[in-house]
């Protein structure tokens, strides 16, 4: 498995209504966010591997957004029930906490 299909394996796992950003998905799978960014603009497929919902640290949206850019990626945030504070999105109700462990796939174990 490529450093790409282990990022889209943990967002796989993000449910409707929840977020995770590019630190927290690079950390369980061991990779810098950057690279989790250049995972999520490669994905071919937003239908299948849901990239709209992993997010800044502070909350803010991608102008890259692979499927359409910012306006896109919130429309489908919002339509699966998640709040914004102004621009950025409410991490406090939304972001996954406790719930995706680091992978055996990780080089730093918790």
């Amino acid at each position: 498995m490529n450093t790409f299909e282990k990022v889209y394996k943990v967002v796989l796992k993000i449910p409707r209504g929840k977020v995770l950003t590019y630190g927290n998905v690079g950390i369980v799978v061991g990779v810098s966010p950057r690279v989790v960014g250049y995972a999520m603009h490669a994905n071919k497929n937003g239908k299948i591997v849901p990239c709209h919902r992993v997010v800044f640290r502070d909350g803010s949206l991608t102008e890259g957004y692979a499927f359409g850019g910012k306006d896109v990626q919130r429309k489908l945030l919002v339509n699966e029930g998640i709040s914004f504070i102004g621009d950025k999105v409410d991490l406090e109700s939304h972001l996954l906490r406790g719930r995706i462990r680091r992978s055996k796939f990780s080089k730093n174990p918790l």
